[in-house]
């Protein structure tokens, strides 16, 4: 239960409303116990057919009391509902910037589909925890500790009555209930993420998977995952339904108890036939009152697991520590110098051992060797995303002064250094717009020109809309060529000085990566370019060094 007052704290800058909730709550409960008792009393004193003067008080009271429980609940629920809104809305900012932080090892950490699943189906469960659990909760407790109070000053046996009704059915029932759902709660998260995560992949490798007669076994693999989710949602059905059964018993033996207890009453002249409707008929109303326990419990296994799951984000150790004094990069031509570098994504065996090279500003280097050696980690270490494990990665102006990317500043790094990645992303919305993620306040002649330079001058001009046509989900009306030119013509609008291109020639054929790679490297003339392949013999006679990271990375068998 720890995460869960963690994620409670982190809700502290709401207190004040979720305080305001949680008496409005007590108020709306407490005049609905109110309402039972006062009519109880009424119908009965009004059989007796007294004066209708000494009605009247009860008349009113029950008015009172009918309207003030919807105008408190109305009240509660919005002020609720507010809290914990604005609550979710800092975790969500929380978790979001957590991530940031963690990019890109985050997919390292949780899977893509489990982060996910730990930002949309966590945060927004967590509703519950103020909706549902803290909020109602506290209210019932409140009324059910009042309305024993003033039943014991009625009759002292129906008070202890009461008591114990409610111990059973707002304490014992709930634990119990909860005992029993806490493995179904403990395993529901983890496994509703699995799910995610098994059907993004499945999503997204359709085609690959239908081609190699795979797709039905995948789909076999998810309706498990589904069947077996579904199992412990039955589960902790059952034990909910189970538990409030259980506690609708407790409410009826109470009731049975009290009326015994109040005939005797009765009959020893100690309470008057008014008095006996209402200490039958409260306690009924304060157990409608109290059964929210029952539900609220059953939710707090899984609204733990979820806490669990969030805090697991919240407190995931940050690759890149911000500095204590971030240094700016230099203004001016760049170069980039490895010195003895050991690279790996923390928590993993090293990737690449002892790599030394130096790139001159304006000049053009190859990093090649077989997939898995390291090359993409270097490039995530240049761009500031993974620290060196020994040595050093520098940027180098033309004064001599140099910084590490993971000591520099945020800002002023990803204005020196630009990246084309592998498969570069392409939002699901306008050329324009896709462009101006790199320079927001770019003119759309700046949009054309850089366009143009990438050679898509042509492309353009055929666009029903020009600037404005929608590229569609993942650039789904590019090619692969397309994509890649116009993620290039991100990095030039950028004005980064030092560009790193992570295999520019792939998902095309040997002809377009040739010319591919020609308007690239022209493209990028002046500014300092490593470009990360496997393909040496497209890229050697391109670029004034090659620097092979294949003998230098770890043994196979030490590769994470």
């Amino acid at each position: 239960m720890r995460a869960v007052w963690r994620v409670l704290r982190l809700g502290a800058s709401a207190r004040w409303r979720v305080a305001a909730a949680v008496a409005l709550g007590a108020a709306a409960a407490a005049t609905a116990v109110a309402l039972a008792g006062t009519s109880a009393w009424l119908i009965v004193r009004a059989a007796e057919h007294p004066p209708v003067l000494h009605l009247m008080v009860a008349i009113v009271a029950v008015r009172a009391f009918g309207i003030g429980r919807g105008v408190l609940r109305y009240v509660e629920r919005l002020l609720t509902h507010d809290a914990a809104f604005r609550v979710l809305g800092a975790l969500r900012v929380r978790v979001v910037g957590q991530a940031e932080r963690l990019l890109p090892g985050c997919r390292r950490l949780f899977g893509e589909g489990d982060l996910l699943a730990r930002f949309v189906g966590e945060v927004d469960g967590l509703a519950d925890l103020w909706v549902r659990v803290l909020v109602p909760g506290l209210a019932a407790t409140t009324v059910g500790v009042g309305a024993v109070a003033g039943l014991t000053g009625l009759l002292p046996v129906g008070g202890l009555v009461l008591a114990v009704t409610l111990v059973l059915a707002g304490v014992v029932v709930p634990l119990a209930g909860a005992r029993l759902a806490r493995a179904a709660g403990r395993d529901a998260q983890p496994a509703r993420a699995r799910y995610q995560e098994h059907l993004l992949a499945l999503v997204d490798g359709a085609r690959e998977l239908e081609v190699y007669g795979a797709l039905d076994r995948r789909l076999d693999a998810l309706a498990a995952d589904d069947d077996a989710l579904a199992g412990m949602e039955r589960r902790s059905a059952w034990t909910a339904g189970l538990a409030s059964a259980v506690a609708v018993l407790a409410a009826g033996g109470g009731a049975l108890v009290a009326l015994w207890a109040s005939a005797g009453a009765l009959e020893r002249g100690s309470l008057d036939g008014a008095g006996l409707a209402v200490v039958v008929l409260v306690p009924l109303a304060v157990h409608e009152v109290v059964a929210l326990w029952v539900p609220v419990a059953a939710q707090l296994p899984a609204l733990a697991a979820s806490s669990r799951r969030l805090v697991e984000v919240l407190d995931a150790a940050d690759p890149t520590p911000v500095p204590a004094a971030p240094m700016v990069v230099p203004d001016g031509a760049l170069a980039v110098t490895a010195r003895h570098l050991t690279l790996g994504w923390p928590g993993a065996a090293p990737l690449l051992e002892d790599l030394s090279f130096h790139v001159p500003a304006g000049g053009r280097a190859a990093i090649t060797g077989p997939s898995g050696t390291g090359k993409s980690t270097l490039a995530a270490t240049l761009l500031g995303f993974v620290p060196a494990v020994e040595g050093a990665l520098l940027l180098v102006a033309d004064d001599g002064s140099a910084v590490a990317p993971t000591m520099a500043d945020s800002a002023s790094l990803h204005r020196a250094v630009g990246w084309c990645e592998q498969d570069p992303h392409v939002f699901d919305s306008t050329v324009a717009a896709n462009l101006r993620l790199a320079r927001p306040d770019a003119s759309d002649e700046a949009l054309r020109a850089a366009l143009q330079t990438v050679r898509l001058g042509d492309w353009l001009a055929g666009l029903p809309d020009g600037l404005a046509t929608m590229v569609g989900e993942h650039g789904r009306a590019l090619s692969g060529g397309e994509r890649q030119r116009l993620a290039l013509a991100r990095v030039l609008l950028s004005g980064a000085r030092v560009v790193v291109i992570d295999e520019p020639t792939e998902h095309v054929d040997d002809a377009t990566a040739t010319v591919l790679l020609d308007d690239l490297l022209r493209a990028l003339a002046g500014r300092t370019v490593i470009v990360i392949t496997h393909r040496r013999d497209l890229i050697e006679h391109r670029v004034e060094q090659v620097v092979d990271v294949g003998a230098m990375s770890a043994p196979p068998s030490q590769l994470a």
